[in-house]
């Protein structure tokens, strides 16, 4: 590796860029997650700077404030945001830095690091992606519906990524996501 890069993964929620991303870096030692701030609540299973770096609403509000945000956005009623600290940390580690944000954030990383790599996760389908959060269990009805809205909306984006990569078949999507970090 010459020098460690930035991957930027964005998808509509339920696309699976969660299981994709959290697949890779489990099957490589050089690359590295950025952990991002959010307002919203801890899951059950999620760890404080693990998953996210849990704040509330006044926390977040300075730290934009502070300009310590590379990106962030309002998504589902809740606020995310990349810290420049943590895009940093990853690549003083030697590790390509890999995020996961929405398309909005997609497009200030990229102002911020213009040779970052950009990848869209797209479902097979808006019928299969409709089905995915169904099967997941922790959204009402009122939820999905919104959530699949949203997709059609981050849908429309994803011609301005680099790559676009369909999650028909996960081995053969994390395959695409790997060739993706190759090409940093």
């Amino acid at each position: 590796m010459d020098s460690p890069g930035v991957l930027i993964v964005s998808a509509p929620s339920g696309a699976g860029k969660t299981s994709l991303t959290r697949a890779l870096v489990d099957s490589r030692q050089d690359v590295g997650l950025t952990v991002s701030h959010t307002t919203r609540s801890i899951r059950p299973g999620e760890e404080n700077g693990v998953h996210y770096h849990f704040v509330d609403h006044a926390q977040f509000a300075e730290m934009v404030g502070d300009g310590l945000f590379v990106e962030h956005a309002v998504v589902f009623g809740n606020r995310y945001g990349t810290s420049v600290q943590a895009i940093e940390d990853r690549l003083n580690e030697g590790k390509h830095a890999i995020l996961e944000i929405d398309w909005q954030g997609a497009r200030r990383v990229r102002e911020a690091f213009p040779r970052a790599v950009s990848v869209f996760v797209m479902p097979p389908s808006l019928e299969a992606l409709e089905q995915r959060l169904r099967d997941r269990g922790q959204d009402s009805e009122e939820v999905i519906a919104h959530r699949m809205l949203e997709a059609r909306n981050e849908i429309s984006h994803s011609d301005e990524f680099d790559k676009i990569i369909v999650n028909d078949d996960f081995d053969n999507a994390l395959a695409q996501l790997i060739a993706a970090v190759d090409g940093l």
